[in-house]
């Protein structure tokens, strides 16, 4: 079996688009169409590439795996995820270099309920290709440990548990739009001043795991959800923060009722803007 994405495939080419039939159109930043070469050819001219995500949009997994690949055919990789959380590393690197099964995998790394569909494929081609599997997300408990107690919480932490998270101080802009916003996105009694921190924390461990395994002459792909990297923000703000000299490279993906017609709205999400058709099959 091809992965999951031979019966996926199938099923996109049965099924009828809006627009001009096509399930997808690839554009830049400022709204002008490019072709799948022309990103492939940018995106390897940086060191990092952020692929920001819907979790349960499959046609964007499967093209999360075939731009992996084609960029596999002329770089050397190292990849990366947000579903992975860094305490996890090591039971991930002892799959991707088998050194142990499957069924010992999923017991020794939490793994996210739709990994089998949307994140297995590329765990497999890391692991048929000999590349290194970076686990870049901060521990679930810690973020909420921040969410609950604030910053200063982490500071009761271990030594060998703040191995796992962005080195403290990390650094905080709660000016920057999207942490601004988060504190608009849910009902009043589910919000504090810490919300955006928790999501902070994620991003700046994320930042910090890729930028510690970027490797010269190597791309370092990531795969995150959008909100994670959109405008330039997240990751990329940390990445920037971290190490400036990096060169990086953003996508992320938006759904809409007709791939050929680009909404202002969506100029400067990032680098290259992936347009699914809204009526592709959802994951879950």
């Amino acid at each position: 079996m091809k992965y999951f994405y031979t019966l996926l495939l199938t099923l996109f080419l049965s099924t009828t688009f809006a627009g001009n039939g096509q399930p997808y159109q690839i554009y830049n930043a400022k709204g002008k169409k490019v072709t799948y070469k022309e990103m492939i050819k940018q995106l390897g001219k940086s060191e990092v590439v952020l692929f920001g995500e819907y979790h349960n949009n499959s046609l964007g997994h499967w093209l999360q795996l075939k731009v992996t690949e084609s960029l596999g055919q002329q770089h050397a990789l190292v990849l990366g995820a947000e579903m992975f959380e860094s305490d996890n590393q090591q039971g991930l690197t002892n799959y991707v270099t088998s050194k142990i099964n499957e069924e010992e995998f999923a017991k020794e790394v939490r793994l996210w309920n739709n990994y089998k569909g949307d994140y297995r494929p590329l765990v497999e081609y890391a692991k048929s290709n000999q590349l290194p599997f970076v686990a870049t997300n901060v521990p679930r408990r810690y973020a909420s440990m921040l969410f609950k107690g604030g910053m200063e919480a982490l500071d009761t932490l271990k030594i060998e548990e703040k191995a796992w998270i962005a080195p403290l101080p990390f650094p905080y802009d709660p000016e920057l739009p999207g942490y601004k916003e988060m504190l608009t996105m849910f009902e009043a009694e589910h919000v504090n001043e810490n919300l955006p921190k928790a999501q902070a924390i994620k991003d700046a461990t994320m930042a910090h795991f890729i930028q510690r395994n970027v490797e010269e002459g190597k791309l370092f792909v990531h795969y995150n959800g959008s909100y994670h990297s959109n405008k330039y923000e997240g990751i990329f703000w940390y990445l920037k923060n971290y190490a400036p000299q990096l060169k990086v490279a953003t996508i992320t993906m938006v759904e809409a009722e007709n791939v050929d017609h680009f909404e202002k709205l969506n100029q400067g999400l990032a680098d290259f803007i992936l347009v699914i058709d809204a009526n592709i099959l959802k994951s879950f």
